[in-house]
């Protein structure tokens, strides 16, 4: 699958109903997800049976390319410092790279997610103290 496909593929399901489509060929895997405002395009590739998620990108609406930010574990998300408090970011945030954006509680540490990257935040993927999986998109920054 070259290049020109799967931007074809990313309009054909922008412009749909669809909100998750999958495509298997040979040893590639594309999967495609439509978000609020976004599309989380994923690509694996097979190795021995097992697959293997080896690029993920974020195409928003007006065509810019954002950054992901991911559980780097299993936990809980808490969205704010504490209970009561206003959270640490908002969408249409502007956030600097090593800026705290959530804490995942697991096995009773508290571990702070920071930003991988300058920018804004475009979209929060969970909610707060919701369950969350290793890998799983907390955030999209573009």
């Amino acid at each position: 699958m070259n290049i020109n496909d799967i931007k074809e593929l990313i309009r054909e399901v922008s412009n749909s109903a669809i909100d998750e489509f999958q495509y298997e060929e040979d040893d590639v895997m594309l999967s495609l997800s439509k978000g609020k405002g976004s599309m989380i395009v994923k690509e694996y590739v097979r190795e021995n049976s097992n697959v293997s998620d080896v690029d993920q990108t974020v195409i928003t609406d007006e065509g810019v390319d954002a950054k992901t930010v991911k559980s780097p574990l299993v936990g809980t998300v808490y969205m704010a410092p504490a209970e009561g408090e206003e959270p640490f970011v908002t969408v249409g945030d502007v956030v600097k790279k090593g800026q705290v954006l959530a804490i995942v509680e697991a096995m009773k540490l508290m571990n702070e997610i920071e930003s991988e990257y300058d920018g804004m935040v475009k979209e929060i993927c969970v909610n707060n103290e919701e369950a969350v999986e290793f890998g799983q998109t907390l955030f999209v920054i573009e």
